[in-house]
């Protein structure tokens, strides 16, 4: 069921949510998380029931691991060797469902033996179910885990506005929150303002995201080289597509969870806004990156055993970050070129801070454009279905087809791409928007701290009416988010 859906919207949400608010009035908190979670298992089951058996067995499997690893570490005995067999399961079951036929395809290419294909299905959100889990498994190892509810575990795993697609989660920020009194309350302010956090991310899916989407797939998905601005009208409206789209689940998420009075992570940043490769990475899909930063890059040694180390560990990071997003050899490009990216800005920052080089506006404004271009081209492997479909798209980004559009000039699509770039580059996002408003109320008077609210329910009523008139008006019907497919 996506977040975008009838079915979601006024059946699923409104039932879980009364259902949770009733018995936590009542009440009866630990139904009620319990109930959240059932909500939870649910959701996932309406997209793939046969594959609730193996959601809920790695979640049985990797609680059991964890309390047995955090009795040992409590103890002072080794846990080394059972971590290292739970995350060698998980990271087992993630690559026979993700990877196999990857392995597969490689090896059947490379030596030309004819192998069997296997009929295997990727089971949605096993990607971050199995790296929150993987968190959790270490946290334990280390000592940080005081909590041991198996039903906030389940909700932890399970919890709807994240499980699909992030964002990835410690344990430390989630089921602490199940465990408070202050969860388990109405708080109307929570109310509106997940409310409008939802009503927001669903008009930049079904308007934004969704609207800018038809002038991607003909240049992508097979055909001739395309001419320049053919290539670049679909690589630059693929990387506003997928900019929205992203940045609407994460609103969504957010909103979702505020409904039930859970914080979660901030996941988007406004990315495009970056001067550099590294401030890119620490807005975009910011969970991930602080998982790959913290459970692997740290692991490999990070920055702690010279230049050259570091470079290697940035490399390595980013390749499996690639391989993460998708099995494919364009998914292990687009890592490896952030890999290269991020290899190239740290020895220029290196660099620049040896000599002490002020920095100047022009330098800002090109380092800006530079950053955008790099991201546009590796987005060009993130979207392609195959190689040869990205280099087809890149040779046409390189004029090597000419620059003259055989159909004549789109001019519909650029002007998309000029608003939805200016909305990215210029205005602000969701959470600056929230903070503005919600400082505005706290320094106001009583009565008109109710403004904001006013405001937050009519731009809500807006924005859910612009949706639904997109909805009922268009022909494009109800769409997956891109991160569904990773």
């Amino acid at each position: 069921m996506l977040f975008n859906s009838y079915e979601f919207l006024f059946g699923y949400l409104p039932l879980v949510l009364g259902v949770f608010m009733l018995l936590a009035r009542l009440g009866q908190r630990q139904l009620a998380a319990a109930w959240l979670a059932l909500g939870s298992v649910v959701f996932y089951g309406w997209w793939a029931p046969e594959y609730l058996a193996l959601l809920l067995g790695s979640i049985t499997a990797n609680y059991l691991f964890g309390r047995a690893i955090a009795t040992r570490a409590l103890e002072s005995r080794s846990t080394q060797p059972l971590l290292g067999l739970a995350v060698a399961a998980n990271l087992g079951l993630l690559a026979y469902y993700k990877y196999a036929n990857f392995f597969l395809d490689t090896v059947r290419t490379l030596s030309g033996a004819p192998l069997p294909g296997l009929d295997v299905v990727l089971p949605i959100g096993i990607s971050f179910f199995t790296f929150t889990q993987i968190a959790f498994l270490v946290d334990c190892h280390e000592g940080k885990v005081r909590e041991s509810n198996p039903v906030h575990y389940l909700l932890f795993v399970t919890y709807f506005p994240h499980l699909i697609a992030g964002p990835v989660l410690h344990h430390k920020e989630m089921m602490p929150q199940f465990g408070e009194k202050q969860t388990y309350r109405w708080v109307p302010e929570h109310i509106v303002i997940g409310a409008s956090f939802f009503a927001i991310g669903l008009f930049k899916k079904v308007v934004l995201a969704d609207g800018i989407q038809p002038w991607v797939a003909p240049v992508f998905d097979g055909g001739a080289a395309p001419d320049g601005i053919s290539a670049w009208g679909a690589a630059l409206a693929y990387t506003l597509q997928l900019y929205f789209d992203f940045s609407a689940y994460s609103d969504m998420a957010v909103g979702l969870s505020k409904l039930f009075n859970v914080d979660l992570p901030l996941n988007f940043n406004s990315p495009y806004k970056s001067r550099n490769i590294s401030e890119f990475w620490r807005r975009w899909h910011m969970t991930l990156s602080r998982f790959l930063r913290d459970y692997l890059y740290i692991r490999l040694g990070g920055n702690r055993h010279g230049n050259a180390r570091r470079q290697v560990n940035l490399m390595t990071t980013m390749l499996l970050g690639g391989l993460w997003h998708g099995a494919g050899w364009t998914f292990v490009i687009w890592g490896g070129l952030h890999g290269l990216y991020l290899v190239i800005n740290h020895s220029w920052s290196d660099w620049r801070e040896r000599l002490s080089l002020p920095v100047g506006l022009a330098e800002r404004i090109l380092a800006h454009a530079l950053t955008l271009a790099a991201v546009v081209v590796a987005w060009v492997f993130f979207r392609a279905h195959s190689l040869d479909d990205a280099l087809r798209v890149l040779s046409g980004m390189a004029g090597l087809q000419g620059w003259q559009p055989a159909d004549g000039v789109a001019w519909r699509q650029w002007g998309w791409i000029a608003a939805l770039g200016a909305l990215a580059l210029w205005s602000p996002n969701s959470q600056e928007i929230v903070g503005r408003w919600v400082a505005g109320a706290g320094q106001a008077s009583r009565s008109l701290a109710q403004r904001p609210l006013l405001r937050w329910m009519l731009l809500g009523a807006l924005l859910m009416g612009c949706v639904l008139l997109a909805v009922v008006n268009g022909s494009r019907g109800v769409s997956e988010f891109i991160y569904f497919n990773f």
